[in-house]
């Protein structure tokens, strides 16, 4: 039953997301064969434009001469990193504490349970939609590369997708950290994803640390460029999420509502 009442609670976010995120990879699958006509007017545009702007631009051209690497900047680091941050938020935030008369919360606090189960089976909810969400996307890939004539490893796409699963869960946590201080959908929501803006403009300043950011984690940029697994950056991202997730349970525990 109280699985069942998150999915309700949830599921319009979750279908919107999926929608979202699949017809993004597919749509990037697509657009290839373009990509590769225009490929070789970059670098002549690229050596007019100087300093930074220039040298993303040439390194933008340049990993993109690969299928892999196109696939890689298009949807792993920018499309799916940047909207999957904002899915992972919407789907944490809202509906533990109650915000107006037509608020479902108090109706779940009815219910006959604890606090602790209730909170559970949105945690395991929102995970299950989570892990959806992460690998679904990924998996067009492999499937739908046949169709421009192109591979995508099956490897590569579900560790992609563990990656994006894995640092999504920590933006997920915090939307849900937040739900359990102030009542509402959107304040959470606002909140975590100021702190995600504030995350990636720390992200853009640090230059070559950024690839130790959890945006870097999320795309997969080690493994992409060494073949080698985040494993640090993976663990720290689960400890943060799990971290959130305790102290959000501890604290919608003790609402005396």
């Amino acid at each position: 039953m109280f699985w069942y009442k998150s999915w309700l609670d949830t599921r319009w976010r979750f279908l919107a997301a999926f929608v979202v995120l699949t017809c993004s990879a597919v749509l990037t699958v697509l657009a290839y064969p373009k990509v590769v006509m225009l490929l070789p007017l970059v670098p002549l545009e690229a050596s007019i434009q100087g300093g930074e702007i220039g040298r993303r631009i040439r390194e933008i051209a340049e990993l993109e001469r690969t299928y892999r690497g196109y696939i890689w900047v298009q949807a792993f680091r920018q499309n799916l990193t940047q909207m999957g941050v904002l899915f992972a938020v919407l789907l944490g935030t809202g509906g533990l504490l109650p915000s107006g008369s037509k608020d479902t919360a108090l109706f779940t606090m009815s219910l006959p349970a604890s606090r602790p189960e209730l909170l559970g089976a949105r945690v395991a909810t929102g995970l299950g939609q989570l892990a959806v969400l992460a690998f679904a996307p990924a998996l067009v890939f492999p499937l739908l590369s046949p169709a421009v004539g192109e591979t995508f490893t099956l490897g590569s796409a579900l560790v992609h997708g563990a990656c994006l699963f894995v640092t999504w869960t920590v933006f997920f946590s915090l939307a849900l950290l937040l739900s359990t201080v102030v009542s509402g959908v959107w304040v959470p929501a606002l909140i975590a994803l100021c702190a995600a803006l504030v995350l990636a403009a720390v992200d853009q300043l640090a230059g070559g640390l950024s690839r130790f950011s959890i945006f870097a984690i999320m795309s997969g940029e080690t493994y992409f460029r060494t073949g080698a697994l985040p494993w640090a950056g993976l663990l720290a991202s689960g400890a943060a999420a799990a971290g959130m997730l305790s102290a959000g349970s501890w604290n919608f525990a003790r609402q005396d509502f």
